[in-house]
């Protein structure tokens, strides 16, 4: 008589640990199917393994699991109130929104009007190149905690320290001065004096904060974070400052206090410059949100330039999406950057002779050379290249491109590989009506601004180079709704 055959007792149980987002995307009945084996045909064979193995107290407790896992399914138990990737639960209500079909978000204190521009196509047919990232349900969320705001109440209310910095360089720059200076401003309990821009050397652009950003707006904003003032009040006008120009880069909260607070403290006045990528990006949840609300709230750039952004976005949405494409292929780019525009020998060596000439302006170091910058991708993309990539991307070729700017080394010349395969090819100049850009002509932080604004609002935005105004314009776009960059 043939015995039957008995399971062996050295087989050990094995488990597979499947992560949360598979399982957001399994349906209830799905998961029932993976968890719970078929019945075989034989009968005996079932009752054989359970007297063997419905002893052991794990298979009852694995069973029991299972039951409450399918049980909790069926009652409709909705596990995409989660975040995908977050450890955290999400302190910010979920809000509507109203999104077009390629994905934009629409603004409704948006006024221009497109009038007889043409209505944008439908979804259907517009192609891979356009499709908008998920967000995957993240969202803004400035929700500070109780300590940052009970806090708050001294500090806005104090009178006794000042904080005056002097920001330099390009629009982007000045941005992340300020935004920094703000927060050093919190991290020391002081009021902020509107920040002074310096000249720059390059543009000769003399404008003041007030020109470029709404003053009004970044004080009502920050009302409750910080205290903001036109000026120094008349009890510190004879103080002298205390000025510092060595902060190191990438400094931490701890080491602004020890460095500072003691002497703004007695002084009651502290001059800052050259705070550029000074504050470390590593900051505490509180100061770090503070930096967002700064950048993505309160500094609006002033009504003028914002009018005329929005209607030269609006003229280039009238026909249906567009990318907006930054490049940065100015001489004063190629002589920073110590990179070659490869062009022909001849403008190479007016770049080469003119980074002799004023040694101060080369930003990179000077000890790499140009085929090691290149390889390592710290250039800026010439024409030529931007267009191998687009087409890589699978642009299509009657994609309309806004590009964002001042005029290239070169002129239209070096812009020539890109126009003959994009001939959708515009900027300010072009879609302006003659007379619209004439009060901003000399003023190269207005036509910054007002690239900003369009690049903000396109469907698609890539920048030719890493720069400060391409990474502002990609935090903006994903604090604005993961629109794609």
């Amino acid at each position: 008589m043939a015995k039957p055959k008995t399971i062996s007792n050295t087989k050990k149980q094995s488990f597979i640990s499947v992560p949360s987002q598979i399982i957001n995307s399994l349906s209830s009945s799905s998961l029932q199917s993976l968890l719970v084996s078929p019945k075989r045909s034989s009968s005996g064979s079932f009752f054989l393994v359970c007297k063997h193995t419905c002893r052991s107290p794990r298979v009852w407790l694995f069973a029991l699991f299972l039951f409450g896992l399918v049980g909790m399914l069926r009652l409709g138990w909705n596990v995409n109130t989660v975040i995908p990737f977050s450890p955290y639960p999400h302190p910010c209500p979920q809000t509507q929104q109203n999104i077009d079909p390629i994905g934009r978000n629409h603004d409704s204190s948006a006024v221009v009007d497109a009038g007889n521009l043409g209505q944008p196509p439908h979804h259907e047919e517009l192609g891979e190149f356009w499709k908008q990232p998920d967000g995957m349900g993240y969202r803004p969320c400035l929700d500070f905690s109780r300590e940052y705001r009970k806090a708050s109440e001294s500090i806005v209310k104090g009178r006794s320290k000042y904080l005056l910095v002097v920001v330099s360089g390009g629009i982007s720059q000045q941005r992340n001065q300020i935004v920094d200076a703000v927060v050093i401003a919190r991290i020391l309990g002081a009021a902020v004096v509107v920040p002074i821009l310096q000249v720059n050397v390059i543009w000769g652009d003399e404008s003041e904060f007030s020109d470029i950003f709404d003053l009004a707006h970044f004080k009502s904003v920050l009302e409750d974070d910080v205290r903001i003032l036109s000026s120094l009040p008349s009890t510190h006008v004879m103080t002298r400052p205390v000025e510092e120009r060595r902060t190191p880069l990438h400094v931490s909260p701890q080491w602004i206090r020890s460095r500072y607070l003691k002497r703004i403290n007695r002084e009651g006045v502290l001059l800052l410059r050259g705070l550029d990528s000074r504050l470390s990006k590593d900051l505490p949840p509180d100061l770090q949100k503070l930096r967002c609300k700064v950048a993505f709230q309160a500094l609006k750039f002033a009504p003028q330039i914002l009018e005329l952004g929005n209607k030269l976005a609006q003229r280039m949405q009238g026909k249906g999406p567009y990318l907006a494409l930054h490049l940065q292929m100015e001489k004063d780019v190629w002589v920073r950057t110590g990179c070659s525009p490869g062009l022909s020998k001849e403008f190479d060596e007016l770049i080469q002779d003119e980074r002799r000439r004023f040694p101060e302006l080369l930003t990179s170091k000077s000890n790499v050379t140009y085929r090691e910058r290149k390889l390592a991708g710290l250039c800026p993309l010439n024409a030529f290249e931007v267009t191998r990539l687009l087409k890589a991307l699978e642009a299509p070729r009657n994609a309309r491109i806004y590009w964002a700017g001042g005029q290239p080394l070169g002129g239209k010349e070096a812009l020539s590989p890109l126009t003959r395969e994009f001939p959708h090819f515009y900027n300010k100049d072009d879609l302006a009506l003659p007379g619209e850009l004439e009060p901003f002509a000399k003023k190269a932080s207005f036509m910054a601004a007002i690239d900003f604004t369009v690049s903000k609002k396109s469907d698609v935005f890539m920048p030719s180079h890493g720069g400060n105004m391409g990474h502002a314009i990609q935090g903006q776009r994903a604090f604005s709704g993961h629109k794609s960059t």
